[in-house]
């Protein structure tokens, strides 16, 4: 919407008559449609969408008419073919947004530029013609005021631009005949109705006019103002006023008040709505007028007199308001700060001795004083009557020039000044009274305005300090409401003027649909049409829309449309536009099942000056951050609140029980009491008594003791220790008796206070007191029992004893939770903690490859990473390029362009950054040659994949089928069992979905399985296979039970049909996924057991519905099943096994060897809860890193003392093992020796399937116990609360394997604080760092050196590892300590191991 600039001018509209002639004139009363609308006798100019509507009430004389210009009359625009901004749905993209931008700026240009043309050929004008006589000369003159106040302008800074521009458009049929005449020149555009100042008139007068062919306006019978209405009726003015003779110098002249609408009405007439900021305008340019030609007055006009006339003419020639607007490019603007005040008001186009707009008005023969005074609010009072909050920044403008006008020459009066002629002086006093425009500005607090579009019209133009009978800048203040009501009038028919246009328009193209505005902008309100007759709904009565924006992603919504005024059946419905939005995407249909839908590629408008669609996404991104942010508060707090509630139950369920067993045990204490005091003697006794014999609780009483009588006849002193109520709560007296004067026996006594709330007595006689007596007389094992007589009332006794039990009760309870409390916060911080520097060890174990900085990559950051190709294949090349893309490859924007990566700062490097997104979990990247290609170094095809942390999305779980035949601790036989569920378990935590397939032996132990049902059944093979489900340790197990018996042999191993039972078994497990609706992303399956797996997938799986799966199979033992095996690496996707060093060692193996290429190796981890020295309840404490040391010599002590060792401070080796020849029996052996003659001691746990290998151990036992028996102990069994013992009080383990393909007794040793003692093999070197020779190696792996190890397989190596670990315990007792520490906190969990796993499982979902 263009919006008219200010005059820069005071517009001034005289009418002078002399004797000749007489002034007729129509006075115009209101709006009409067609854009025609006016307030007074102002003239004012708006224009919208292309189109001016202008309304001017000019007066001009008829001399010098002849020599003005005429105005060039241009063709109608073109019409247009489609709505602006309206394009059909296509594929969201940067293109096609700037084609629709670029099209839709083209279609603006067009009809601006038509519009402008159209304006001038429809205009008509109307003439008043004025009599003249003879006898004298006699001027009417009219003066308009206009509120061009540069406070004003300043202060209400963003509808600078708004204020109405008068336009007068001059006679074309003028000559030099009509000097005696003044003619009213009235553009209107025409069009439809052909409306002229006449129908206006009758409009609001009732009045009937026509036009008559001299152009004079005839009244009808009606009768209305008209040619022959007087001055003062149009003026509506005094007539008496018109007479009132002036003192003039040579002519009579009459002085009229002209009162018009303030500026701060035209401000809101004009739409303030339509115009933001207008900050960096070119101040210069604001008020030129190229139009203007040389000599020609200003718009603000110069009155000229020849003999009798007046001529008046306010021209605005040139380019219109709202063309200054689009000169003055207000959206490029945001502050007026930097205005450049001394040129605000300048006019280039001010000729030499041409009056300015405030200046001086100067006639011959008669002067006219014009006073324009501001005498009431100042330009701050106006400021805050405009609501200046509306305003954002006017800045720094120099007051002092803001009034000044550089095209005033030397002479010509100023603006803000006095004017004065010769013989009358015309005295214009624009006042200024109070503070500066730069205070004003600042007094009116412009910051806190943004925005003068929702400006309360109705407060505009309200002062409450405009006193009566005061004339404001712009004219007379009209009452607020037909200020109002006027400024409503016209935005809705210039509305309906625009819509009808588009209507007719759209109508003749045969197009349904438009919008209004055409172009449709962020944060402002639409209406869209729809032809109803021209869609697939006109026969529907109902119309609704049904849309959302920016391809359908962002903020749906439905509306009812409505039946319009428009002709020929145009429906419409407003939509706001989100301030988001790029494009405006919706269908119709008739709110059931009829749909219009643009002939199914839906209906869609540009939003001009939208967000980009790159910049969309990033606020999607943002949107759902915050949205997950929310949604895991609301998680977060819906899990505090059931916890809570827990919680509360739990503690109401414990208070109840704590109740009962209160109850309970008072029972039980008083029917144990009322026994005893039914024995209790209340009388004299030999032996003792009581006096006096009548006493209560806290009485001192005197018992005395016969010494004589008892055991303690020849005791040297005697004691009491007494208690009370059967010795509740201990002892409670004691005393030394003295001795009595009696003489009837050998009398003592002790006086004692009896305890409070006791019931009986309950004492023993001894020789000392209780820690040093040593006879006692206990009244032959019964004690001494003795009735209170005055004691508390039995039943209220009961009653608080009940209460005291409870409070006991509850006391202990809570003490055992808080320290439960406290052990599970300190279990979770140290996993986490673990786990923290798990990541960051992981992070860091290819450093001398590859790595980044910072080392954690967070979404929305930028990344730098750091290659050395010195180690890899790319060694040597000229140019490293740097291939990089997110989310495994699968990231939105796809891959990034290749990037030549830059020397880096320490020479061996080189580096490329790039910026991760919001989106990316995962970043991923290769590095090859050449920019094309060329060599790559893709980590042998795994690619490199590095963890993005605080994304906004998260990785995509993938679901993991394990099919084995072990499981911990259900059915577990050796290691395999413990990576099935340890690995498992791993997995799951990393939010990935894992199920496990079993066979249901019958010796489960199914105290370990929770949730035990009958899931169902199925056939195979004529076989019924019945599966069940349950839970072990977290995890969802499938158990197969075929009913043929292969299973129900009490065992897992060790049938003469292994191979078929877990052939067979592979065979339903797969028919099982197949049947169950299972569609895994991985299938992993395990040695040679479960390895017919994968050929039978490949074979006769892949064709029915599981082509998805990819297989994945891992051997633990080469030994066993080699040909099953070998099978197995030909089908199997990726292949691993234990350990690296393990999988070259074997990989010369011949049913390795061809598949080298997709067998890694990976370490496995242990279950670090069940394998846990702060909650192993096994040990005697528990305990940490930080307490290790004395965590270890506590479970020492306790180790010794159950194997019956000597209980002394020396070096112990623990040995935890199967005894087969593969754990190096004979290694074993030489250690036990070597350890007792180095004067440690030697723990040995395990046992032999091979008997005469359980044999030799048997009498290697005896020699030991008889030789050693306070240092030796072999116990040949396995004892599952013993090797907890044994891996934390041993200060060391020793694993001297001669092939360990992985091993966990070291791993499990380091949990605990002990020093592994392990041959260089296997899994055993991939672990432990021996602390003399692998320091390197350790920190290449991000770790430190954590034991001993040996090369060879012979007594030697044995000797060179265990004589430097028993030197260190016994030279460097700290050191060791430290040592100790130091393996705790290494993480040698699942952790590590299932993130490598993972890449193994997404590298094989890759292939094809």
């Amino acid at each position: 919407m263009d919006v008219p600039l200010p005059l820069q001018r005071p517009l001034s509209c005289t009418s002078v008559s002399n004797g000749r002639t007489h002034l007729k004139i129509k006075r115009f009363l209101g709006f009409v449609p067609h854009g025609t609308t006016s307030l007074s006798l102002q003239s004012s100019s708006w224009r919208n969408d292309g189109m001016v509507a202008g309304v001017s009430f000019p007066f001009c004389a008829s001399a010098g008419f002849s020599r003005r210009r005429r105005r060039k009359i241009s063709s109608p625009r073109s019409q247009g073919s489609s709505p602006k901004g309206f394009v059909p749905r296509k594929p969201s993209g940067m293109s096609t947004q700037r084609k629709d931008q670029k099209s839709n700026g083209d279609k603006e240009s067009q009809s601006t530029s038509s519009s402008k043309e159209s304006e001038i050929s429809n205009r008509k004008t109307i003439e008043a013609e004025v009599e003249t006589s003879d006898d004298d000369t006699k001027g009417v003159g009219m003066d308009l005021k206009f509120l061009e106040d540069d406070n004003e302008i300043s202060g209400s800074t963003k509808s600078i631009s708004q204020l109405p521009v008068t336009q007068f458009v001059e006679s074309e049929e003028t000559g030099d005949d009509d000097k005696d005449t003044v003619k009213l020149i009235k553009p209107i555009r025409m069009e439809e109705s052909d409306f002229l100042i006449d129908s206006v008139i009758r409009e609001q007068s009732g009045g009937d006019y026509s036009e008559n062919s001299q152009g004079e306006t005839n009244a009808s019978s009606k009768g209305s103002r008209a040619v022959g209405t007087k001055l003062s009726e149009i003026l509506q003015v005094d007539p008496d006023e018109l007479n009132e003779p002036q003192k003039l110098k040579e002519n009579n002249a009459v002085y009229v008040e002209y009162k018009g609408p303030r500026a701060s009405e035209l401000l809101e007439m004009t739409k303030p709505n339509d115009v933001e900021r207008i900050g960096d305008l070119d101040s210069s340019s604001f008020l030129k007028s190229d139009s203007v030609e040389e000599g020609d007055p200003l718009t603000a006009g110069t009155l000229e007199t020849e003999d009798t006339s007046v001529n008046l003419r306010l021209e605005m020639e040139g380019p219109g308001a709202s063309e200054l607007l689009e000169m003055a490019k207000p959206n490029d603007v945001e502050h007026i700060g930097d205005l450049d005040s001394s040129s605000f008001l300048k006019s280039d186009s001010v000729e030499e001795g041409d009056p300015l707009t405030a200046g001086t008005l100067e006639t011959e023969d008669t002067s006219v004083n014009l006073r324009l005074e501001m005498e009431g609010p100042g330009a701050s009072e106006l400021l805050e009557m405009a609501k200046p909050n509306d305003v954002e920044h006017i800045g720094d403008l120099d007051s002092s020039s803001f009034l000044k006008s550089d095209s005033v020459e030397e002479g010509d009066p100023l603006t803000a000044g006095t004017l004065e002629t010769e013989d009358t002086s015309v005295n214009l006093r624009l006042e200024m009274e109070g503070p500066g425009a730069s205070e004003l500005l600042e007094m009116a607090k412009p910051n806190d305005v943004e925005h003068i579009g929702d400006l309360d019209s109705s407060s505009f133009l309200k002062s409450d300090s405009v006193e009566e009978g005061d004339p404001l800048t712009a004219g007379t203040l009209e009452t607020e409401d037909t200020s109002l009501n006027l400024r409503l009038e016209m935005e809705a028919n210039l509305r309906r003027q625009a819509t009808e246009r588009l209507a007719e328009e759209k109508l003749l193209q045969g197009i349904r649909l438009f919008c209004f505005p055409e172009v449709v902008k962020p944060d402002e309100d639409v209406e869209i049409f729809l032809n109803r007759s021209l869609s697939a709904l006109n026969n529907e009565p109902d119309v609704l829309i049904m849309g959302a924006f920016n391809d359908w992603r962002w903020r749906s919504f439905t509306t009812r449309l409505t039946e319009t005024h428009l002709n020929r059946d145009w429906w419409s419905c407003k939509i706001h536009v989100p301030k988001e939005a790029y494009k405006i995407d919706f269908v119709f249909f008739n709110g059931q099942d009829v749909y219009d839908n643009n002939d199914g590629n839906d209906f869609s408008i540009t939003v001009e000056g939208g967000m980009q669609i790159i910049d969309f996404e990033n606020f999607l991104l943002e949107e759902k951050w915050r949205e997950q942010e929310k949604l895991a508060k609301e998680q977060a707090e819906r899990e505090r609140l059931a916890e809570e509630q827990r919680r509360i139950e739990a503690e109401k369920a414990a208070i109840e029980a704590d109740r009962a067993q209160a109850k309970e045990e008072a029972a039980k204490k008083r029917e144990v009491l009322q026994a005893l005091m039914a024995k209790a003697s209340k009388i004299r006794d030999v032996t003792w008594y009581i006096e006096p014999s009548e006493f209560k609780c806290e009485d001192k009483v005197r018992i005395c003791y016969n010494k004589s009588s008892g055991p303690l006849s020849h005791a040297k002193d005697l004691w009491i220790h007494g208690g009370h109520n059967n010795w509740k709560g201990g002892l409670s007296i004691v005393e030394k008796l003295v001795k009595s004067e009696r003489i009837d026996g050998d009398w003592w006594y002790a006086e004692v206070f009896i305890p409070d709330r006791a019931l009986v007595l309950d004492w023993v006689f001894a020789d000392g007191p209780p820690k040093d007596a040593i006879a006692y007389d206990n009244n032959h094992r019964q004690d001494f029992h003795a009735i209170v007589p005055k004691h508390t009332p039995e039943e209220l006794y009961w009653v608080e004893e009940e209460h005291q039990i409870f409070k006991t009760l509850q006391e202990e309870r809570r003490l055992r939770e808080v320290a439960m409390r406290a052990k599970a916060e300190k279990t979770a911080l140290l996993k986490a903690e673990t786990k923290e520097r798990t990541m960051k060890s992981f992070l860091l174990s290819q450093k001398h490859i590859v790595y980044t900085e910072p080392l954690d990559i967070q979404a929305g950051s930028s990344v730098t990473v750091y290659y050395n190709p010195a180690n890899t294949v790319l060694n040597g090349k000229l140019e490293i390029w740097f291939r990089c893309s997110f989310n495994r490859w699968t990231h939105r924007l796809g891959p990034l362009p290749p990037q030549k990566m830059l020397p880096a700062e320490n020479g061996t490097h080189v580096k490329a950054t790039v910026k991760v997104p919001l989106d990316a979990y995962m970043m991923d990247f290769v590095f090859s040659e050449r920019e094309d290609g060329g060599i790559f170094d893709n980590k042998s095809g795994m690619d490199y994949h590095i963890p993005v942390f605080g994304g906004v999305t998260k990785e995509p779980p993938m679901h993991i089928v394990h099919i084995a035949v072990e499981m911990a601790p259900i059915a577990k036989v050796g290691g395999l069992g413990d990576v099935v569920t340890s690995l498992s378990r791993a997995v799951q935590d990393l939010n990935h979905n894992v199920d496990i397939v079993l066979p249901k032996y019958d010796c489960l132990k199914m105290n370990h399985v929770k949730d035990f049902q009958f899931h169902k059944s199925f056939f195979w093979g004529g076989t019924e296979i019945k599966v069940w489900f349950g839970k072990v340790e977290g995890l969802s197990v499938y158990f197969l039970e075929p009913q043929n018996g292969f299973f129900g042999k009490g065992r897992v191993y060790g049938c003469n049909n292994d191979g078929e039972r877990f052939g067979f078994f592979c065979h339903t497990a797969l028919e099982f996924l197949l049947q169950g609706g299972f569609h895994p992303d991985i299938i992993h399956c395990h040695d040679w057991s479960s390895a017919p797996v994968a050929w039978l997938f490949k074979e006769q799986y892949t064709q029915y519905g599981l082509s998805k799966s990819r297989i994945v199979f891992t051997i633990h033992n080469l030994e066993f099943g080699a040909n099953l095996i070998g099978k197995a690496m030909t089908f199997a996707d990726k292949a691993t096994t234990v350990s690296p060093t393990y999988s070259q060692e074997v990989s010369g193996n011949p049913v390795i060897a061809p598949h080298l290429y997709k067998f890694h190796g990976i370490v496995n981890g242990i279950d670090p809860d069940i394998w846990d020295p702060l909650n192993d309840k096994f040990l005697p404490i528990s305990y940490t890193s930080e307490n290790v040391v004395e965590g270890k010599a506590a479970a020492k002590k306790a180790l010794q003392q159950k194997l019956g060792l000597k209980q002394a401070d020396l070096p112990l080796v623990g040995i935890i093992t199967r005894l087969t020849h593969q754990k190096g029996i004979h290694l074993i052996k030489h250690a036990i020796w070597r350890t007792l003659e180095r004067n440690g001691q030697v723990v040995l746990l395990g046992s032999a399937p091979d008997p005469r290998i359980q044999n030799d151990f048997v009498n290697l036992a005896n020699e030991l116990h008889s030789k050693y028996n306070d240092r030796a102990r072999l116990c040949l069994t396995y004892d599952e609360p013993l090797s907890h013992l044994i891996y934390s009080g041993a200060d060391f383990i020793l694993v001297p394997s001669i092939f360990e393909p992985c091993g966990l007794t070291q791993l499990t040793a380091m949990r605990y604080g002990s020093i592994p003692v392990v041959r260089k093999t296997g899994g055993l070197y991939d672990t432990v760092f021996d602390v003399d020779h692998d320091k390197e190696r350790a920190q290449q792996c991000g770790l430190e050196p954590n034991g001993f190890s040996f090369d060879g397989a012979d007594a030697a190596g044995v000797d060179y590892a265990l004589n430097r670990a028993l030197s260190a315990w016994y030279d460097g007792r700290d050191w060791f300590n430290s040592l100790c520490k130091q393996v705790m906190e290494q993480d040698w969990s699942w952790n590590r191991p299932a993130l490598d796993y993972l890449e193994l499982y997404h590298a094989a979902r890759k292939l094809q």
